[in-house]
């Protein structure tokens, strides 16, 4: 096996950081060429999701200068998840393994190593994990660790400290490409490929340049369209929510006959407009989350591409 490695980073504006990045990994790939742990056909594949930035012609010029770096150019931003599925599917028949990481230098990539220890070990996916979130705030660290408890709490089953950094070997690519979901929540959906699975622990940096793609309203965003493309957990816990009002509504009527019939049967506007207000909202909710479904279906049922390839640079084609 020549153990060809294709490292596939998403791109979406980072001309700021995409140098130093091209340079740190180029020269890991070097030092695992060098000592025969990876084919010399690896690859660095940057995929650019619709930047506005100049990083298209950065990752041009990279390929100029060196064609171990290669690219994608998407037609438009489709978004860091299918910017990143389309580069571990053009690498699925290129390579023997794939990395998949963020384009910050958060990642640690000294990580790699590891991670082609274990796949040469056999194992088939590879998860970076977080060792801590010292260096995090309180509000980041908290927020972080909430958001993977409320996934796993509703069904969506994830890594608890992973993100997006992580191997795959070739048949976990192939078993990825089976799934066809136009709603993409690749967290979610590599655990359920199964096959030979680790962990790799690493200690996250800080971004080098640039700015967070992910802030909180994204990061709740995402946790939303995690939670309605893997489970539909919050559907039956609102049809628990509706028995439950149902009994609280029968202990009310029971409530209220006991009072005519001991003569109290002066009703106070409290009650009434409380009760109002909490059916109403639960109504509202349960409507939400059940449209929030089927918008889900709809988009589905069109079956629309995930990505369209505009511009290729790699020297193997």
């Amino acid at each position: 096996m020549q153990n060809t490695l294709y490292v596939v980073v998403p791109c979406y504006n980072e001309q700021e950081v995409l140098p130093e990045t091209a340079r740190r990994l180029r020269d890991k790939l070097q030092y695992l060429m060098n000592r025969g742990r990876i084919s010399r056909k690896s690859r660095i594949l940057f995929v650019n999701d619709g930047s506005r930035d100049g990083t298209w012609e950065i990752i041009e010029r990279l390929h100029i200068g060196n064609h171990l770096f290669s690219g994608l150019n998407l037609s438009r931003n489709r978004g860091h998840q299918n910017a990143l599925l389309a580069g571990l599917m053009y690498a699925k028949d290129r390579a023997d393994m794939a990395i998949s990481m963020d384009a910050d230098l958060q990642d640690d990539i000294d990580a790699v190593d590891e991670m082609v220890d274990k796949y040469l070990e056999g194992v088939d996916i590879v998860y970076g994990v977080r060792s801590s979130r010292e260096r995090d705030t309180f509000f980041k660290r908290t927020t972080a660790e909430a958001f993977y408890r409320l996934m796993n709490a509703l069904g969506a089953e994830t890594v608890f400290n992973h993100a997006d950094y992580r191997l795959l070997s070739r048949r976990a690519l192939e078993g990825l490409s089976q799934f066809r979901e136009v709603n993409l929540f690749l967290r979610g959906i590599v655990p359920m490929i199964g096959y030979r699975t680790d962990v790799v622990t690493y200690e996250r940096g800080e971004r080098f340049a640039g700015e967070s793609k992910y802030p909180l309203k994204k990061m709740l965003a995402f946790a939303l369209e995690g939670i309605t493309s893997l489970s539909v957990k919050p559907l039956r816990l609102i049809t628990g929510l509706g028995f439950f009002v149902f009994l609280v509504s029968l202990f009310m009527i029971l409530y209220n006959i006991i009072r005519w019939v001991t003569g109290n049967t002066v009703t106070g506007w409290a009650s009434l407009s409380c009760s109002v207000w909490l059916i109403g909202g639960l109504i509202l909710l349960s409507l939400g989350v059940i449209g929030e479904y089927v918008g889900k279906l709809y988009m589905e049922a069109k079956g629309r591409p995930r990505f369209l390839v505009q511009d290729v640079v790699d020297e193997q084609d």
